[in-house]
């Protein structure tokens, strides 16, 4: 279920990024706190019919910023990548389901730090599981929130028209 007040922000993370729109993402559930992706197998198969490791990548990495925008005013902090890994443990021949959470505790550290510092690292580990609920990939990463600067929210103004 995608939460009337996310709407805007399932959108983007579906389509505001014109490589990630290619791939299909699909967001599945967008609330306060949770995010909830699909990636599809359809248009993403490589070479040797698995799912292509760009795609597995692609809904790791988005991941951070998706549930930052369910975890913080996107209007005053953006969120940035700053590493990911991925370890692939099996091929991948379904749709992948990507879930993950913050909890109000996590969220409160991270708002306190970015309120003291302007900046806030955060760090996921993400389970990539397939239609038959086993695990194909881990994804590591560390994203950072920053305060939202004037020129930040120029160019963002000039990308959402």
């Amino acid at each position: 279920m995608i939460e009337e007040k996310y709407k805007s922000l399932a959108t983007y993370v579906e389509s505001g990024i014109e490589g990630i729109r290619r791939t299909g993402l699909k967001v599945l559930a967008l609330q306060d706190r949770y995010v909830k992706l699909l990636m599809p197998l359809q248009g993403n198969v490589n070479h040797v019919g698995i799912m292509y490791a760009g795609s597995l990548f692609t809904i790791g990495e988005v991941m951070g910023g998706a549930i930052f925008g369910a975890s913080f005013d996107m209007g005053k902090y953006y969120p940035l990548v700053r590493e990911v890994q991925i370890r692939f443990r099996r091929p991948v021949l379904t749709d992948v389901i990507l879930e993950t959470d913050l909890s109000e505790e996590r969220v409160a550290q991270i708002l306190m730090e970015l309120e003291e510092k302007g900046k806030a690292d955060f760090t996921l580990d993400l389970k990539l599981i397939d239609a038959n609920e086993e695990v194909v990939c881990i994804v590591q990463g560390i994203w950072q929130g920053r305060k939202m600067t004037p020129e930040v929210c120029a160019f963002l103004s000039q990308i959402s028209r």
